[in-house]
């Protein structure tokens, strides 16, 4: 199944290298979960630190465990939108 995730994030008030240590951290993991076909494609919001990602999971409960183990998940604001094929996709994949 998929998903369509709008991340917002609040970075914590931390020292920069503790900051810049977590953000390495959440590049790594999602890097991890990427490789791991649950990370699709991401795209940056122009201005923000909020981001949209395309998202597989199969069900919402991994996938609500694959965001909970962002390093920056504490400080995100996330809204989920599960995706349904169209009948009229132009580039309709497989559910199979």
């Amino acid at each position: 199944m998929e998903f369509l995730v709008r991340t917002e994030i609040t970075p914590p008030d931390l020292p920069d290298d503790k900051l810049a240590s977590l953000y390495d951290s959440e590049r790594d993991r999602a890097r991890e979960l990427a490789e791991a076909g649950t990370l699709l494609r991401l795209w940056r919001i122009p201005g923000r630190r909020a981001n949209y990602g395309l998202w597989s999971a199969p069900h919402a409960t991994a996938l609500h465990d694959a965001l909970t183990s962002l390093p920056l998940w504490p400080y995100m604001d996330i809204e989920v939108h599960p995706l349904a094929a169209h009948p009229n996709d132009p580039s309709p994949i497989s559910l199979e």
